[in-house]
C-alpha cells in the first residue's frame, strides 16, 4: 500500500489542535442557553450515556480524518518487469572420435567434456545454444534452442561410434558456422573442443575458420588431453571394442590459428579442473546484455475512506433523531 500524496497526512496534525480548541470552549458553550426548568430533559437524560455528549464531535473528527486519508490517495500497485535481452547464439562443437575415450580424464575425455558442457549450459540465461558433434563427419545434434533441458538430453546421447571414426575439424566448424550464420543474432560464438589432428573431411579447417569469420562468428578452441601415452577404446568393424595404447596428438598450432582468425582464443585443458575453468572463462567473456524496464499498475482505494467520511457525517446529522441526541 502506497500513498500518491503522502504530504496531505500532515493535515492530521491539526486534529489534536481542534480537540484542544474545542475543550477550551466547552465552559462557554455550556452557558450558551438558560432554562427555567430542567424537567423537560428528564427523559433525555435517562437515555443518554456519559459519552453521548462527545459523540457528535467524535463522529465529525473521524469524518475529517477519513477525508484527509482519502486526499492522500492510498494505492496498491502491481509491478511488472520487462526483460530486454540481446542474447548470444552459441554453438558447442564436440569431438566424439575414438580418441575421446582416452582415460587421462575421469572417466574419459568425452564424459568429462559432457559433464563440463552441462554446467556451462546451466549457467547461461536468455542465450540460444546448439550442439554439433563430429568425428569423420559432422552433424547438428541439436539446433539453436532456449530449451536447455532438451539440449542436455541431446548432449547425454552423444557417444563414440555414432559415425565413422576420424577427426574432421573443418567439417565440424563449417557446420557450426552455417547454423550461426542463419541465426541473425547480434553476437555469435562457437566453442570447438577436440583432442586430435584434422585427418578427415572435404573442408580445410582454416578455410572453415575464414568462413566463420566472414559470418561474424567468434570461435573459441579447446585442446583436451594430457601429453603422453594413454589407453583408448579402439572400434573395429565386425570386431569387439578393445583398449589400445596411443599417443596424444593435438594440433595446437591449427587450433590457435582458427581462434586468431575469428577473434576468439585457444585454451588447453589437461584435466577436469582446467576444462571447467576454461568454460567459466568463456562464460565470463561472452555475457548477455540484459536490460530491464519496470512498469507499475496502480489501483486507487481513496473511495473507501471517502465513503467512510460520508457515512460518519450522515451519522452525526442523524443523531438528533436518536435517543443519543444532546440538548444544546
Amino acid at each position: 500500500m502506497t500513498l500518491a500524496y503522502p504530504w496531505t497526512l500532515a493535515l492530521l496534525a491539526l486534529l489534536p489542535l481542534w480537540i484542544w480548541w474545542r475543550h477550551r470552549r466547552r465552559p462557554e458553550l455550556r452557558r450558551a442557553l438558560r432554562y427555567s426548568s430542567t424537567v423537560m430533559f428528564t427523559r433525555l437524560l435517562y437515555y443518554r450515556e456519559p459519552v453521548a455528549a462527545h459523540l457528535p464531535f467524535a463522529l465529525r473528527l473521524l469524518a475529517v480524518a477519513a477525508l484527509i486519508l482519502a486526499l492522500a490517495r492510498p494505492q496498491t500497485g502491481v509491478t511488472q518487469v520487462e526483460i530486454i535481452s540481446e542474447g548470444i547464439d552459441i554453438m558447442l562443437i564436440l569431438d566424439i572420435s575414438s580418441s575421446m575415450s582416452a582415460t587421462d580424464l575421469e572417466p574419459n575425455r568425452l564424459e568429462a567434456a559432457k559433464a563440463v558442457l552441462g554446467k556451462f549450459i546451466e549457467g547461461r540465461v536468455n542465450d540460444r545454444i546448439g550442439l554439433v558433434i563430429f568425428s569423420a563427419q559432422a552433424f547438428t545434434q541439436c539446433p539453436l534452442t532456449l530449451d536447455y533441458g532438451a539440449l542436455r538430453a541431446f548432449l547425454d546421447r552423444a557417444r563414440i561410434g555414432l559415425v565413422d571414426d576420424g577427426t574432421a575439424i573443418g567439417m565440424a566448424l563449417a557446420a557450426g558456422a552455417a547454423r550461426l550464420d542463419k541465426s541473425g543474432a547480434k553476437s555469435r560464438v562457437a566453442v570447438l573442443l577436440t583432442d586430435g589432428v584434422n585427418n578427415r573431411g572435404a573442408i580445410d579447417p582454416l578455410t572453415a575458420a575464414r568462413v566463420a569469420a566472414a559470418a561474424g562468428v567468434k570461435v573459441y578452441t579447446i585442446g583436451v588431453g594430457k601429453e603422453g601415452m594413454f589407453y583408448q577404446t579402439a572400434l573395429h568393424p565386425g570386431g569387439a571394442p578393445r583398449q589400445v595404447l596411443v599417443q596424444t596428438e593435438i594440433d595446437e598450432t591449427l587450433l590457435r590459428q582458427i581462434a586468431s582468425l575469428t577473434g576468439g582464443a585457444y585454451f588447453r585443458a589437461e584435466d577436469e579442473t582446467a576444462l571447467l575453468d576454461i568454460y567459466r572463462q568463456i562464460d565470463k567473456m561472452e555475457k548477455t546484455d540484459v536490460k530491464t524496464k519496470v512498469y507499475t499498475r496502480y489501483t486507487d482505494w481513496f473511495t473507501w475512506p471517502l465513503v467512510a467520511a460520508l457515512i460518519l457525517a450522515l451519522l452525526e446529522f442523524m443523531l438528533p433523531a436518536t435517543p443519543l441526541r444532546v440538548a444544546p
